[in-house]
């Protein structure tokens, strides 16, 4: 069995935080190593009568709901192993991703071990996203199903309307606690347990397994009486949170309020803060594509005051595990029937695009869906992954020739949504055919730019060779 999106990076903005008023649920998935071919799919409404899901990987069955819900997702394209279907927005617009790594502390293992046939990642969005009508009822659902079969990974899963963010933490193999972000803040999510004060009688913000408050008096697990730290009690704070988690939440948090001086080592960070301006959807992307940019920390090396020891100190946010990154944003500003957004980009996110797929629809773009195991140029994935290989060795030469691609892309992106909201509005019948097709041409314009950059960048790599030799060169 294995976990093949385990070390993720995640951002919640609240709606009063962001610059438009919607809700943004945003999270890279990662992988153990540099290869996990993704798709985006879209599924239909459907009814199904004494229907199971069977988890490939834990074996656990459960009974669902007599329908499913219209959603979308990105699942991986071998699923021999199991679904992971990671990401998506529903008929109803609520957001899920699922998940983000984290970890429980040993203390906590003991009296409520991990279990190995429950519901893990895997199944997780399968079993809650199509049959849930808000954020709030998706944490609801999801706590009952951690209660009943357990789980045998720690974890942290968001959800998302156009009114609420909440965010759950997985605690041991049975418990959790949730918590609503309060709409005037953003939270960063880098693989460890970071909720923190917990009211547990106010459940309009905060939700809890049944039994949490007697099972942490019970097993004398709280550091703090007179307060529920859910962090302090469940989490860990260790070295390995230090320097591979802890940094991602500096770096975020430097982004989004400079005037705050802090160690990136420091496991003190707040998980909620208030940004210093607006967050726009380019800042949720600019964060999730980020390497440190700026610092004496980025990997690439663009500041010479780095050493190659500090350029390595800290894991990166974008990496070569990078598989699919998913920007899920449910807008306020417009109509039930278009307002999801799942921006989604695929490859290595420095170099990759964030590209607009309204979730109202009845199909994806043949080339997100089509994703093959071996390496295609005739899917987004590989082709997006192949750029990675070329790019790297040469990041400096090409990145003059990355940025405009990339911003380029990105005012193209907006002006879709711009064109799409205005035709929409007018358009009365078969909303989601017209956003389908929409949908299509965004993505047909964005693979046209993307084989053009391959284009120019096997031209400009072949003039790069060490082995080029000018006629008459040592005469």
């Amino acid at each position: 069995m294995k976990n093949p999106n385990s070390d993720c990076t995640e951002i919640l903005v609240g709606k009063a935080a962001s610059m438009d008023g919607s809700t943004i649920v945003a999270r890279n998935e990662d992988g153990y190593g540099p290869i996990n071919p993704i798709k985006f799919v879209a599924h239909i409404a459907k009814d199904q009568q004494d229907a199971f899901y069977v988890s490939k990987t834990t074996g656990v069955k459960v009974p669902l709901p007599e329908h499913a819900y219209r959603y979308t997702a990105t699942p991986q394209a071998d699923q021999s192993d199991g679904v992971y279907e990671e990401a998506g927005i529903n008929e109803f617009n609520v957001g899920m991703s699922s998940t983000e790594t984290t970890a429980t502390n040993a203390r906590v293992l003991g009296y409520d071990p991990l279990v190995h046939d429950g519901v893990d990642e895997e199944a997780m969005l399968t079993l809650v996203l199509p049959y849930i009508k808000t954020a709030k009822e998706g944490v609801i659902r999801l706590g009952k199903l951690l209660e009943k079969y357990g789980t045998g990974e720690c974890n942290s899963i968001a959800f998302n309307d156009k009114n609420e963010i909440w965010l759950l933490e997985t605690a041991g193999g049975h418990h959790w606690g949730a918590m609503r972000l309060p709409d005037d803040t953003y939270a960063i999510v880098p693989n460890q347990t970071v909720v923190q004060e917990i009211d547990v009688n106010d459940t309009d913000n905060f939700l809890v397994a049944t039994d949490l408050v007697e099972f942490v008096e019970k097993y004398h697990l709280n550091p703090q009486p007179g307060h529920f730290n859910f962090r302090e009690i469940f989490g860990t704070q260790s070295e390995a949170d230090a320097y591979y988690n802890t940094p991602r939440t500096w770096y975020g948090q430097k982004m989004f309020n400079p005037e705050i001086e802090q160690d990136p080592t420091s496991q003190d960070m707040p998980l909620l803060r208030k940004p210093a301006k607006k967050i726009a959807i380019e800042d949720v992307q600019a964060f999730l594509s980020s390497h440190y940019n700026g610092t004496k920390y980025d990997p690439f090396g663009t500041f010479a005051s780095g050493t190659k020891k500090e350029q390595l100190q800290f894991r990166s946010i974008a990496m070569d595990r990078n598989q699919a990154s998913s920007i899920l944003q449910i807008r306020n500003d417009v109509d039930d029937d278009h307002a999801a957004i799942q921006w989604l980009a695929m490859g290595f996110f420095a170099y990759s695009p964030y590209v607009p797929f309204y979730t109202n629809i009845t199909d994806t773009p043949e080339n997100y869906k089509n994703t093959t195991n071996e390496v295609s140029l005739d899917n987004i994935y590989w082709l997006e992954k192949t750029l990675s290989v070329m790019i790297e060795p040469h990041y400096h030469e090409y990145s003059d020739m990355i940025h405009a691609y990339l911003d380029g892309c990105q005012s193209y992106a907006r002006q879709r949504v711009a064109q799409t909201d205005v035709v929409i509005d007018e358009f009365t019948e078969s909303p989601s055919h017209y956003l389908t097709d929409s949908n299509r041409r965004t993505a047909q314009e964005i693979t046209k730019r993307t084989h053009q950059l391959f284009n120019d960048l096997v031209k400009k790599g072949l003039l790069l060779s060490k082995t080029t030799w000018e006629k008459g060169q040592n005469l």
